[in-house]
Parts: structure tokens; sequence; C-alpha cells
């Protein structure tokens, strides 16, 4: 069963995406949804490096300008951010602040968050909980240059 925390992140959520423990979250898949044109949800896997807190309504997220979830997200603004582990399933509900800004092949873009729900079982379903929560096998190495560059865009302006 879905319940609503509000409109902004929680305050561990909030130290988990300011990237001050980026390293031990490495290797982590999230996965973000956007709407695509015909309606359907377009799902994208990416990990806590894109994304950076401004502060509990603000997200920054920086992904490759070309990418399909680019531009569902420039074209209908909108997508949520599943946390996936297995003892925590929350969905981030994200609203874009305007066109984004472009940084070479990165477009970086400025998410409210409008709603935060977290997943859990009902009393019905006892103390279910996921088994392992979604990772890369293994973890990538990260390519530097493309990541100081991701860095770099979530940190500008």
């Amino acid at each position: 069963m879905s319940r609503s925390l509000g409109p902004g992140l929680p305050p561990g959520l909030l130290t988990r995406f300011s990237q001050t423990a980026l390293p031990s979250l490495l290797g982590r898949g999230l996965p973000f949804l956007t709407l695509a044109a015909d309606g359907t949800l377009h799902p994208m896997l990416c990990s806590y490096l894109e994304w950076l807190a401004v502060d509990a309504r603000a997200l920054r997220l920086a992904i490759a300008a070309q990418s399909r979830s680019a531009r569902n997200l420039e074209e209908r603004g909108v997508g949520t951010l599943l946390v996936v582990e297995p003892t925590l399933t929350i969905y981030i509900k994200c609203r874009a602040m305007g066109a984004p800004l472009r940084l070479g092949e990165l477009a970086r873009f400025s998410l409210t968050v409008e709603d935060v729900l977290e997943d859990a079982p009902t009393a019905e379903e006892g103390d279910a909980r996921i088994t392992g929560g979604i990772t890369y096998a293994p973890a990538p190495a990260l390519e530097e240059a493309w990541a100081q560059a991701v860095l770099a865009a979530l940190r500008a302006g």
C-alpha cells in the first residue's frame, strides 16, 4: 500500500541525493519513468551520479541531451523516479521547471518534487519485502570524463 510522504524529500532521501555519500551509492540503479508522446511510460535506468538534491523540493538530473528520456521530459515535463531496495520502495513524482540547461552532450533538468510516495506491505501481506535492489551487475566502471561532465552539469548555475 502506498502512502504519501508529502511534496518534498524526507531527510534520509535528501541526504542520499545530496551526493555527500556518492561513492557508496554508485552501482545502484534508479529507474526513472517519463511520459512518451503516445501516453506510454518510457523507462530509463540511471544512477545516483545523475541526480543532485538542491533542497527537499528541488532535484537536478543530468542525462544525454539526445536521449528519448530527455525529449520526453522536455516536451511533457513530468517524470517519476523510483528507489527500489529490499526494505524501501519510494516513488518521487517530479515536474520539470522550464527548459533544460544544455552543456555539451548533456541536458541538465531542474525538477520540482511534487509528491513522494512510500510503498509498504499491508498488514495482510505481513513482512513482505523485495529480496534484492536494482543494481548494475557488475557495477559499471565510470568513464572519468563523462562522470566529471555530469557532476559539472549538476552543479552549474
